[in-house]
């Protein structure tokens, strides 16, 4: 009976005393996980303060090597900009040549010249039979990266070498200015900036001949600006020397031409785009010579000195499917162009010589399409029309023709181009620049380019 009154006591002790000892081993054990977890933490922001001790010390030392590295390219452009290139291997410039020959088939072989305006410098069709057109030798570079320079040569085939174009550049200005100093194309209307190689007919409009001797370079400055716009705007104004062709500019201080142009343009969908423009020229012609007809029907050389006022409006429209230009894409492009002039007129100067005043007010104008129906090939058509308007030649009117006869000419040319450097073109034309003499002409063309060459304006 003892031993059981025992066993029921431990039993009884054992049932209580159980949960207590189990509550004293539970609360040991949290505060053991309580003091690793913070350890734990303990650890981890002593790393973190660590790393991003660290993190600033390489921060400060990449901002002073920027700094340094700063410095260094401010003086290394210092240094290019006051020394001249250190061997000839700075100097790397873009060197393209251009050959260029004509066969010309003509039913008129009299001296050429346009009834009724009194043009100078190189128009006309050119000669009959095989003949070596004009080439150009073109050298283009950057010169540092303040400025970039040209260089375009025309080699004639009569052995005479004549400076088209020779520039300076500048290519950092602020705000979309540019400044180009020396000689150069002209920028008024859309024809007048290209190179000869790069037209779509043999030659060049005829109201360009009428009016600008077939195209007008000078001597002197131009600023051009383009807005920072999605719409392509640029204007631009030149002032120089006045070589208008057929003279070689007055010599006088300040400027006998000056030019005023503004152009506009973008796209139309994926796959049209367009430019239109207008522009003033002004020039002072100071004894430019003129090749005329007399009302005996002899050829003769007029001499104009006076005030030459060009106003041009241009337009061109240009489609390729989706935009893609290697298979199909069509150009149409038109010029309608100005003139009034006042000043003196010398009749006949290899002769008569008589000078008296002289007036005019002319215009006229171009229109042409130019399509690619398959990669290589190109078919054109161009129409020319001249208005005589108004001339007064004073007392030298009974011996110029002053009859009120406008000048036309229609040309189509079918071109191959196998490659973006080589191209071979046939052209017909009828041309009627002479009262009472239609010249039924045809062509055929070689243009090969070798040699680095930039791209082509718009």
């Amino acid at each position: 009976m003892m031993i059981t009154k025992k066993l029921v006591a431990s039993a009884v002790a054992l049932a209580f005393g159980t949960p207590l000892l189990a509550s004293a081993n539970d609360s040991d054990e949290m505060e053991k996980l309580r003091a690793e977890v913070q350890q734990m933490r303990n650890s981890y922001e002593s790393r973190i303060q660590a790393l991003e001790t660290k993190l600033e010390q390489v921060q400060a030392s990449a901002g002073k090597a920027e700094e340094s590295a700063a410095k260094a390219e401010s003086a290394a452009i210092e240094a290019s900009a006051s020394k001249a290139p250190a061997s000839s291997n700075a100097f790397n410039p873009d060197i393209s040549l251009i050959l260029s020959g004509i066969y010309a088939n003509r039913s008129q072989n009299s001296d050429y010249h346009i009834t009724g305006f009194q043009a100078g410098g190189e128009i006309g069709p050119g000669v009959r039979g095989l003949s070596l057109a004009e080439s150009e030798l073109g050298v283009y570079a950057n010169i540092d990266h303040y400025f970039y320079g040209g260089l375009n040569l025309a080699l004639a085939p009569d052995n005479t070498v004549s400076v088209e174009e020779a520039f300076v550049q500048t290519t950092a200005l602020p705000a979309g200015l540019t400044v180009k100093g020396g000689r150069f194309f002209s920028g008024v209307g859309y024809l007048n900036e290209q190179h000869a190689h790069t037209w779509d007919f043999v030659d060049n409009p005829l109201v360009y001949q009428a009016f600008l001797g077939g195209q007008y370079g000078d001597d002197g400055v131009q600023v051009k600006w383009v807005a920072p716009t999605d719409l392509f705007l640029e204007l631009g104004a030149e002032a120089g020397r006045g070589r208008i062709a057929g003279t070689e500019g007055k010599d006088k201080n300040g400027a006998a031409m000056g030019s005023l142009f503004a152009h506009v343009g973008g796209d139309i969908g994926v796959s049209s785009s367009w430019r239109a423009g207008l522009s003033y020229l002004r020039t002072s012609p100071d004894k430019r010579q003129s090749p005329d007809l007399d009302t005996a029907g002899s050829f003769i050389t007029n001499q104009f000195s006076g005030t030459s006022r060009l106003w041009i409006a241009d337009f061109v429209w240009k489609w390729a499917p989706n935009g893609n230009t290697n298979v199909t894409n069509f150009k149409l492009q038109g010029e309608y162009l100005h003139r009034s002039e006042t000043g003196d007129l010398t009749y006949d100067i290899d002769h008569v010589a008589s000078a008296d005043r002289y007036s005019s007010s002319q215009s006229g104008w171009y229109l042409q399409g130019v399509y690619q129906f398959r990669p290589y090939w190109r078919v054109g058509l161009r129409y020319d029309q001249l208005d005589s308007g108004s001339a007064s030649y004073d007392s030298n009117t009974a011996s110029i023709v002053n009859d009120g006869y406008d000048p036309s000419r229609i040309t189509a040319m079918l071109d191959y181009s196998p490659s973006e450097f080589s191209r071979i073109r046939l052209q017909l034309a009828q041309d009627k620049s002479r009262e009472n003499q239609t010249d039924n002409q045809f062509f055929v063309q070689y243009i090969m380019s070798l040699g680095a060459h930039g791209a082509h304006k718009f």
